[in-house]
């Protein structure tokens, strides 16, 4: 750390403007930035006097010079403690092992959101990441239909049962929730879901857009419509025409912007910059976003009219901590998908990695587990996952009551959060919830495997007032 309380980021990178864009970010969360175009030089800062203060150090993974992996082990040997970061263009899983077995702390995609960088490294300097160490909801691709979508608790099926049913509309969504619960995933089911799925769905991140270029991105612009417009570009609309456009962090788009979207909403049309003529597309818009969009609106920072335009079909998807009976089932689940990736294969879980992952309160939501489970399975040598492969998540000390941990293992909530039993009925609704959504909504089978009668089932899903349509939606 400097002596003005700053900390030190190294960022080894040949790119001028990047540097530059770096620095501007990370000075915005108390950073000051040292550089080094090449490895060599990159090397030699360990040696001065700023070297010696480093907090973190960030390698952009294409470099001329040569091997990104190679670096990341040499800086590795020489400051073993040091947090080192990894920035690359297409964030695959393969770069992602390759640079975590050389000794990476955690792992960005460019576009590089600025939000993300600062969490990342701040996360980074506390031992934990934040990053995009996360290929299991950007990365490993195949779309996951509703009822593929892991998750049995009451709340959670609701908000997908609605999401299920705006599909087949043509309506805005407007999916809210926290940080890493899987907004964009539901996103993707809903188009998946839609007469529109087999059409394009594009996706556009507004946090990660410069201000002045947001209008361009979405909208387009001819050639020489400003300085710097060298040629045409087709808007993030026009690509996604036909299809579904996805608007996520949607509460970070400047005001200016939110006019002109407004605009396209009501009318149907975009008008790229400098353009003579609007053009008219068909787009089904999804907005998610991590904020209250509600209090954005309250405080001046969102426009009314465009949150009653978006929010026709509002989601809330709730966070992790609010659902940690689903955390067994979604660590199979997910450790499945780890293991189908290049480098990597079937892992087990012990019971005791389980409680401590079911003891803990995932502020990062499903991301973060996502984040925890694919860094063990890469650096995990045995057959099985263990509380040892889990060192951070044992180390924050975030973590529920050894009572409620026991409680949410089965997979079941069995205790109110005062520490009470919930009531007996409210259990065995929770149990039938789930058993339709494990079989599939195979009502038969459903009956076969709780050991009662098809009649009876019903009999009681009528007396608990439980839907079997939406348990079994997602």
């Amino acid at each position: 750390m400097t002596r003005n309380g700053q900390r030190l980021l190294l960022l080894i990178d040949d790119e001028p403007a990047q540097r530059r864009l770096v620095a501007a970010v990370a000075a915005r969360g108390g950073w000051r930035s040292i550089f080094a175009p090449d490895s060599e030089t990159g090397i030699a800062q360990l040696g001065t006097q700023d070297g010696m203060q480093l907090d973190a150090i960030l390698i952009d993974y294409a470099r001329p010079d040569g091997d990104a992996a190679g670096l990341i082990a040499a800086l590795r040997e020489r400051r073993p403690a040091l947090p080192i970061l990894m920035l690359t263009a297409n964030g695959s899983v393969a770069q992602a092992v390759t640079a975590m077995r050389a000794g990476a702390t955690d792992f960005l995609v460019k576009p590089l959101a600025p939000d993300r960088l600062l969490a990342a490294l701040e996360a980074a300097v506390a031992g934990t990441a934040a990053g995009e160490l996360r290929p299991l909801t950007e990365k490993i691709p195949a779309l996951l239909a509703f009822d593929e979508i892991v998750g049995s608790s009451p709340d959670f099926r609701a908000a997908l049962a609605i999401a299920a049913k705006a599909a087949r509309a043509r309506v805005p969504v407007l999916i809210e929730g926290e940080s890493g619960v899987g907004k964009e995933v539901v996103a993707e089911a809903i188009h998946a879901a839609s007469p529109r799925g087999k059409k394009p769905m594009v996706t556009v991140n507004c946090g990660a857009l410069s201000p002045n270029l947001v209008e361009s991105e979405l909208f387009g612009h001819e050639k020489g419509a400003f300085t710097g417009a060298f040629e045409r570009k087709i808007g993030r609309f026009v690509d996604a025409d036909g299809g579904t456009l996805l608007l996520d962090e949607i509460g970070e788009m400047p005001l200016d912007a939110q006019v002109k979207l407004l605009r396209v909403l009501q009318s149907g049309e975009v008008h790229p910059i400098g353009a003579r003529h609007p053009r008219h597309v068909d787009v089904r818009v999804i907005a998610a976003t991590n904020k209250r969009l509600l209090d954005e609106v309250e405080a001046g920072r969102f426009r009314e009219d465009l949150y009653y335009r978006l929010n026709v079909v509002p989601v809330t998807i709730p966070p992790l901590r609010e659902r940690a009976a689903d955390i067994p089932a979604l660590v199979r689940h997910l450790l499945a998908r780890v293991a189908q990736q290049p480098g990597l294969r079937p892992l087990g879980i012990t019971d005791d990695a389980m409680a401590l992952l079911g003891g803990y309160d995932w502020p990062g939501n499903v991301r973060q587990l996502q984040n925890a489970l694919f860094r063990a399975a890469v650096l995990c040598d045995g057959s099985a996952l263990t509380s040892e492969d889990f060192p951070q998540i044992a180390a924050l000390g975030q973590r529920r009551t050894a009572t409620t941990a026991a409680a949410v293992a089965g997979g079941v909530t069995l205790f109110r959060p005062d520490g009470n039993m919930r009531p007996l009925e409210d259990i065995e609704a929770d149990v039938i919830r789930l058993a339709i959504g494990h079989y599939r909504g195979r009502m038969t089978e459903v009956a076969r495997r709780l050991g009662i009668g098809r009649s009876t089932l019903y009999r009681r899903l009528g007396e608990l007032g439980i839907d079997a349509a939406g348990s079994a939606a997602a």
